[in-house]
């Protein structure tokens, strides 16, 4: 398993190629879809940071390219199935943390998987290995995770391994949300989710971090990013390696309308597990038919507003048209 896996990386990531000179400024990160129909899953959030769970059509306007646009479809995803992907990093800078990760999403599986829903557990350092194929059994995914086991070519103290010469490697997160969209949700349908969980340091991915964010869009998967770091690990340096990380996370989660959870000292992994529960199954389905129906993969900006103006709605930020052969 773990050999098909990263020899499906490979195949995936050659036939990828990174745009150059773009910034994050300039490029637009968002999902490619067929436009026939336009679906976005969307979470609101009142004043206080509170999940609203009890929301009509008429509560939720839709705008493309600045175009209001008439919603077909509605409905609350509290009990609609789930694909969820769970991304561990057991890079050098996880070791601590790998036994409460463990434990924490064990305790998660139990309490979220549903008859109809399914799972899949990859870890990634300096490389990603599928560890569990789909299932919807607590049970063989809690199993699954006694085989996290630290992935990295140089030990020592500091930021993650010391790249070696030609091909530096250290935690290849990009590279594993790539292959967990491209490879495993892709052809999947439904609701798709990554929880990933991680300080967030990428070292040495063959892809950059646009490219794993429109893969997981092209999947339709909703990213929810959890930033875990170990400050024994990172020492003084981990207030500034922290908020590199945090910021790539932010924006892997909210360019695909997921979120981005913080672990410290107030707020524990087996309660932002419980938060992230509550958020997937308090979800909004919401469709529409483009008034621009033209396919020429041009970029279409979402927006969408609420009735009331005090709550806030997490959903991806727009979607290219791919033309026919594109697809």
């Amino acid at each position: 398993m773990r050999f098909f896996f990263v020899l499906a990386l490979g195949a995936a990531l050659m036939a990828q190629t990174p745009s150059r000179g773009a910034s994050d400024s300039d490029t637009p990160l968002a999902i490619k879809v067929d436009v026939d129909v336009v679906n976005i899953l969307a979470a609101v959030h009142d004043k206080r940071g509170g999940l609203v769970g009890n929301l009509e059509k008429s509560d939720f306007t839709i705008f493309e390219d600045g175009k209001q646009q008439e919603i077909k479809y509605f409905t609350r995803e509290t009990d609609l199935p789930l694909t969820i992907g769970l991304l561990i990093d057991v890079s050098r800078s996880q070791e601590n943390l790998i036994g409460i990760e463990r434990s924490a999403a064990a305790e998660f599986f139990a309490q979220v998987l549903r008859p109809k829903d399914e799972a899949f557990l990859i870890s990634f350092g300096e490389e990603s290995e599928l560890l569990q194929d789909y299932t919807s059994s607590a049970r063989v995914l809690t199993a699954s995770m006694n085989d996290l086991r630290v992935s990295s070519g140089v030990g020592g103290l500091g930021p993650g391994p010391v790249p070696t010469m030609g091909q530096p490697r250290g935690t290849v997160m990009y590279d594993a949300i790539y292959l967990a969209a491209s490879e495993k949700l892709k052809g999947e349908v439904g609701r798709k989710a990554i929880v990933l969980i991680t300080d967030g340091v990428d070292e040495g991915s063959k892809v950059k971090i646009e490219a794993a964010v429109e893969e997981a869009q092209k999947a339709d998967a909703v990213i929810y990013s959890i930033d875990y770091s170990d400050p024994r690990f990172y020492g003084f340096g981990g207030m500034f390696t922290g908020g590199i990380g945090a910021s790539a996370l932010n924006k892997l989660s909210d360019q695909t309308g997921g979120h981005m959870f913080r672990v410290d000292r107030t707020h524990s992994l087996p309660e932002i597990f419980r938060e992230l529960q509550d958020e997937m199954r308090s979800q909004y389905a919401i469709g529409y038919t483009p008034t621009n129906s033209v396919k020429d993969g041009g970029y279409r900006k979402l927006e969408i507003r609420m009735a009331d103006k005090t709550m806030k709605v997490q959903a991806r930020k727009g979607y290219y048209a791919l033309k026919p052969e594109s697809r």
